[in-house]
């Protein structure tokens, strides 16, 4: 059994069920009078509708609500400027118009209350109103029991609770519009019986909705995990990501929205291969994709390129695209795990607003200055952090640390890290490729291996340099290949060599610490330190 939190104390209250006394006079001290207002045509959903049915009506009555909300401010502001009376032949004053629309307007903070003595007063005004309006309101009566209510909802409680008038009275008014009728009804046959009727999940979408109108935080729970044990796809994933702020900022709301970001990442962690699918998902579920560390990309790189394509698409207007893009989505891509090369681009960027720009790139050349004890302290204090900028994702080509000299020779020194869990996924021919580096103005790259030694007796680690773009441009490079090895963690040369790139070729040994790769890879093995390959290669452009 569930228990619930008392509005006043905060201490638990018991989730006894008492469906028995549902709308049974015996055990019942108020009288509900729900007073239902007929929904615009075409908005009120069928029992049967799908989640996208669902969607499109929840959003069509949002539309109806903003439209009759702008139509009443321009009708306030004509008959100020005009200073004329509405025309009184249609049936309706202007102060009668307003009265209604702001009880309409009401309706999404918890509804309107009434109450009165003898509880005519209420419904005769109400109706005298309604006539005006030619609206037909529909009237239904519930015997409640407003401990049990009061129990349940902080809602219910002030009512029942503030110490005015209305709290002492037998009769309370509700007025919901004919869309909300059977969430409600099923909302307090819950707060009763710790249980719903109807579980299908437009119908726990209503009641969620009602829930949290009427602040019942122990069916919004219910509703969460029951919604959440359904099975997941795209749409359901990206409607409740979509729901109203309040509801998505609820404590008991939380798991299943971190359940659909969870889907949405999962299904979409190929960014490539969904690329035209992740390019057609709205603001909440590119988020939930970009936010993974799962995500498989060729490089950091890549998830900026991509967040500015999916920018462009969705917002044309610079502004609009600068705006979403600094607050909204830059804060998903991980600069300080991008190229130097890239980060120049971003400073030129005319997306992206300059001063934030600067900031972000200037981070990410401090993290790269940084020794590798304090990055991964860096790495560490975030791993529970809302975004992560430090945290590297499962990219196709690995990152590596490059240290360019000019003088007295083109050189550079390229550090790449592989984890024992990478290099475990190669065998038994598997392949692992650095990100691109440059030397010399060409583009160069770093690959391991799983393969045959010179013999094809045993399976070893071999490391290879290649060469990117083909060209006419022969480049002599010297280079050389070294580990960390224990126990002094020094690094130690392991092959020296020199070869001519024309372009698309690559250059390497086959058994780079000359032993078996059950030696290589074994928990004893001198190549790893706290499970992590270190890799150095060193290039000089000779002349």
């Amino acid at each position: 059994m569930e228990s619930d939190t008392s509005p006043d104390t905060g201490s638990p209250v018991s989730s006894s069920d008492f469906g028995f006394a549902f709308n049974d006079v015996n055990f019942s001290d108020r009288l509900l009078r729900i007073e239902i207002l007929p929904d615009l045509p075409g908005s009120k959903p069928d029992a049967d509708d799908s989640l996208a049915d669902w969607a499109r009506n929840r959003k069509r009555r949002r539309d109806d609500q903003l439209t009759n909300a702008v139509e009443l401010a321009d009708q306030r502001e004509e008959q100020i400027l005009n200073g004329n009376m509405p025309d009184l032949e249609d049936g309706v004053t202007y102060e009668n118009q307003e009265e209604v629309v702001a009880m309409v307007e009401e309706l999404p903070v918890g509804g309107e209350i009434a109450t009165d003595q003898s509880g005519h007063e209420a419904a005769q005004r109400n109706e005298a109103s309604s006539s005006m309006d030619y609206l037909t309101v529909q009237v239904k009566t519930i015997h409640i029991s407003s401990p049990i209510l009061a129990a349940k909802s902080p809602f219910f409680y002030k009512l029942f609770s503030n110490g005015m008038r209305e709290s002492e009275q037998r009769h309370v008014t509700l007025r919901i519009q004919a869309s909300e009728e059977a969430a409600l009804l099923d909302l307090l046959n819950f707060m009763y019986s710790n249980t719903l009727p109807r579980t299908t999940p437009t119908a726990l979408l209503d009641v969620l909705m009602a829930a949290d109108k009427f602040e019942v935080a122990s069916c919004m729970r219910y509703c969460s995990r029951l919604l959440r044990n359904l099975p997941m796809t795209c749409e359901s994933a990206l409607l409740y990501l979509d729901l109203p702020s309040t509801i998505l900022m609820a404590d008991t709301v939380q798991p299943l929205t971190d359940a659909a970001k969870q889907f949405l990442a999962a299904r979409f962690k190929d960014i490539s291969k969904f690329q035209e699918e992740v390019l057609n998902l709205p603001l909440a579920g590119i988020e939930a994709v970009l936010y993974s560390d799962d995500l498989q990309v060729a490089s950091e790189d890549a998830v900026y390129d991509f967040v500015l394509k999916w920018a462009r698409v969705h917002y044309p207007k610079l502004e609009e695209r600068k705006e979403i893009l600094s607050n909204r989505l830059l804060r998903f891509v991980r600069f300080p795990c991008m190229t130097c090369r890239k980060l120049k681009k971003v400073l030129t960027c005319t997306d992206i607003d300059q001063e934030l720009a600067s900031k972000v790139v200037m981070d990410a050349l401090f993290f790269k200055a940084e020794a590798p004890y304090r990055q991964r302290s860096l790495v560490a204090e975030e791993t529970k952090a809302s975004f992560r900028r430090f945290v590297e994702r499962a990219y196709k080509y690995r990152p590596v640390k490059v240290v360019e000299f000019d003088s007295p020779r083109q050189q550079c020194v390229v550090y790449l890290d592989l984890k024992r869990e990478e290099c475990v996924q190669l065998f038994p021919a598997g392949r692992v490729y650095s990100q691109a580096f440059h030397l010399g103005g060409q583009g160069f790259f770093l690959s391991g291996h799983c393969n045959m030694d010179q013999q094809s007796s045993f399976h070893c680690f071999g490391m290879f340099l290649g060469m990117q773009e083909k060209g006419s441009v022969a480049f002599t490079v010297d280079y050389e290949f070294a580990s960390r090895t224990s126990p002094s963690e020094d690094f130690v040369s392991k092959y020296k060599g020199n070869y001519t790139f024309t372009g698309g070729k690559a250059v390497g040994y086959r058994n780079l610490f000359g032993t078996p790769w059950t030696a290589f890879i074994a928990d004893d093995s001198p190549y790893f330190i706290n499970g992590v390959l270190h890799l150095r290669a060193e290039l000089t452009i000779k002349k």
